[in-house]
């Protein structure tokens, strides 16, 4: 038996954790960003874990997110009172939402939440957010306007020059229960086709995260970039106005200290030779892994790297 702990943002992460999660012998941690986490029509939501929750249970939507087929007459019928569904959550994804939000709301622990969740999705892997604690990923967007990932993201559809960010609660969390332990058992850490340092590195600032990433044995990244863009997102011009170089030189950037071995996509192969200047292993592979069987078959490619 392998263990795998999966470092996973949204839809590029929760695509990799299907692809691991189909191999036998694999145990698998997924360990989810919790910087996108927010509180909207009072309920508390946190759309990386739904989206790794909902594709590892095979139902998610045709667009990585939300449940394949959902309604939306509950958006509807506020839309009607005149209230602003920007943000769309489907009639089933609200029930989620509905039972995450009680039972935070009476006590419970949100990695406890999890756990309940995943069960109640059968799932084989262990889903772990990265804390129970308050973590807010975000973006100042003018000289003096900060605002939350949620209204970067999906309300104003990351339109804005990210030109600062930082993660609201960070340095007061601790990691949630689990998750030191997973990193530190893991054969192999990987970092998922996330964006660095809108995924990636909110888990990161977790107090010990960081730290224990570099002590493990072996970590391997994914680039989310594809001939040096994001196919959807914007992993690289984020990464270009945060200061960092175009392209997967960017991403080894931001990973910088971390990383023993780097996949790249076969439209970014010429990347190899301009690579080879760090000291890190560069693998090139078709890294499109949207379809459940390439998934798996990259997962299978990239654990015999090992």
């Amino acid at each position: 038996m392998m263990h795998v702990a999966l470092l996973s943002g949204g839809v590029g992460g929760a695509r990799l954790a299907r692809g691991l999660d189909g191999l036998d012998d694999i145990d698998l941690s997924v360990i989810v960003n919790v910087g996108d986490d927010d509180v909207i029509y009072g309920l508390n939501l946190s759309p990386d874990i739904d989206t790794v929750t909902y594709t590892l249970a095979g139902m998610e939507g045709p667009h990585g997110w939300g449940i394949d087929g959902d309604e939306f007459e509950v958006m509807r019928q506020l839309s009607s009172f005149g209230i602003d569904t920007s943000f769309r959550i489907g009639d089933r994804d609200l029930a989620t939402n509905l039972f995450r939000t009680k039972l935070l709301r009476e006590g419970a622990p949100l990695s406890e939440v999890t756990r309940l969740i995943g069960s109640a999705f059968s799932l084989r892997a262990s889903v772990l957010p990265v804390t129970d604690d308050r973590l807010r990923t975000m973006i100042r967007v003018g000289t003096d306007t900060w605002i939350r990932f949620q209204e970067y993201f999906v309300v104003r559809s990351h339109r804005d020059e990210v030109l600062d960010i930082r993660f609201d609660g960070a340095e007061q969390s601790e990691p949630a229960p689990g998750v030191l332990d997973a990193l530190a058992d893991a054969d192999v850490v990987v970092i998922a086709p996330s964006n660095p340092p809108l995924s990636i590195w909110p888990m990161l600032a977790v107090p010990g995260v960081a730290a224990a990433v570099a002590s493990a044995n072996r970590v391997i990244c994914i680039s989310p970039l594809f001939g040096g863009r994001a196919l959807k997102g914007p992993a690289h011009a984020v990464l270009r106005s945060l200061g960092m170089s175009a392209g997967n030189r960017g991403v080894l950037e931001a990973y910088q200290g971390l990383l023993h071995d780097f996949v790249i996509d076969l439209g970014d192969a010429p990347d190899r030779s301009r690579l080879g200047d760090v000291a890190v292993r560069i693998h090139v592979r078709d890294t499109r892994i949207a379809d459940p069987v390439a998934a798996r078959d990259f997962a299978a490619w990239m654990i015999d790297l090992l």
